[in-house]
């Protein structure tokens, strides 16, 4: 099962529970913000979070890291190039924000690996860096489900901002139209900060006609 909920501490940002509904253990996807709400769903659901994954490190995404750290025991992965967003504030926005946010003992993926669960071997998602919005874009795609949870590089009707460190327009644009949207076009489409999309639909936005 897939549940998307809402956190906030400055932004809004969608973090996304990933469950197998056979074994209760799971992904916790991007928890931005109010690590003690996250736990509280965790334990009202009897689940087991064997995984967070980011899929880029701005403060908005991994801000609930640390906690979640200490309360669960729980591996962080994320792609390589994330060490230079959760080692500097400046990279990941935090300081712009009135933070200091570092984040230690990270997992970082090869490219293009399947993460799989402990519990259920046949239960994972595939890691596909995808740069652009910052260095360390990174969707996680399960075929299985059809849907990929995609971070901030597209949202419904829109892709991610490029002005900030590591940001690059043309980038994200070549990458997305080479690791999106050649999924199929069932494929449902989470983000950080919008409603569900599909392949389909975003095949259509004309920036990605150029």
């Amino acid at each position: 099962m897939i549940l998307q909920v809402t956190v906030c501490n400055v932004i809004e940002t969608n973090a996304y529970f990933y469950i197998d509904n056979e074994t209760r253990h799971g992904f916790l996807i991007d928890p931005g913000a109010q690590a003690d709400e996250l736990l509280k769903i965790i334990g009202k659901h009897d689940w087991t979070i064997e995984k967070i994954l980011l899929t880029h490190g701005h403060f908005d995404h991994i801000g609930a890291v640390p906690d979640l750290q200490s309360q669960l025991n729980v591996q962080v992965c994320m792609q390589r190039n994330g060490r230079d967003y959760v080692s500097n504030p400046a990279w990941n926005l935090s300081q712009y924000f009135g933070g200091d946010l570092m984040i230690d003992g990270v997992n970082y993926v090869d490219d293009f690996s399947t993460i799989t669960l402990d519990a259920n071997e046949n239960f994972g998602v595939k890691m596909i860096p995808l740069s652009g919005h910052t260095t360390d874009g990174a969707i996680y795609y399960s075929s299985r489900d059809a849907v990929a949870f995609v971070g901030d590089s597209i949202f419904r009707g829109s892709y991610g901002r490029t002005d900030f460190p590591g940001g690059d327009e043309t980038t994200l644009i070549k990458n997305l139209a080479a690791q999106v949207l050649t999924l199929p076009d069932e494929t449902i489409l989470l983000s950080g900060h919008s409603e569900p999309t599909t392949v389909a639909e975003e095949k259509l936005r004309p920036w990605f006609s150029r």
